[in-house]
């Protein structure tokens, strides 16, 4: 693809590459500086669906401040993930604090992360929701670049 045919801004399709600031409540809680951009490919859902919609349409260079609202970020707070395990079933090896981070299997197999929130006589409370879930979230954002993901060949068999 020549120069002239690069795409120049961001639309379904393309990886994206981006400069970012996480603010919640006006407190920085995550940032690229420092660690270079954050790459994706966009229309894919590999990012929050409310920054992705934002980000459609602009351009390399361009910046914006975006507002997500807690739906369309890391979702409503949900009591239905909050769950008490009886202490005779919780892992011996985890240490039952609060603040404890854990990972676990659900059901299906998946890896779900979790919070201890309250350690008591008979249970251990867990918290499955993302921790900034329910809350709007606010980023900083500049486009670095954007580039046609790779072609892939089709059909060659060696």
């Amino acid at each position: 693809m020549s120069e002239t045919n690069k795409p120049q801004q961001v639309e379904d399709g393309v990886v994206v590459s981006l400069d970012y600031t996480l603010v919640v409540d006006g407190e920085e809680v995550d940032t690229s500086k420092g660690r270079g951009p954050l790459d994706y490919l966009q229309g894919q859902g590999n990012i929050i669906s409310g920054l992705e919609r934002e980000l459609a349409g602009m351009a390399v260079g361009e910046g914006k401040k975006v507002v997500v609202a807690a739906k369309d970020g890391y979702g409503e707070y949900d009591e239905d993930e909050v769950k008490d395990v009886p202490r005779d079933e919780f892992p011996q090896e985890i240490k039952a604090e609060v603040g404890v981070q854990l990972q676990m299997r659900d059901e299906e197999g998946f890896v779900v992360q979790g919070e201890i929130v309250e350690v008591g006589e008979e249970s251990v409370k867990l918290d499955f929701n993302h921790p900034l879930a329910g809350e709007p979230v606010t980023l900083f954002v500049r486009i670095r670049k954007v580039i046609p993901p790779r072609q892939q060949r089709v059909g060659a068999v060696l």
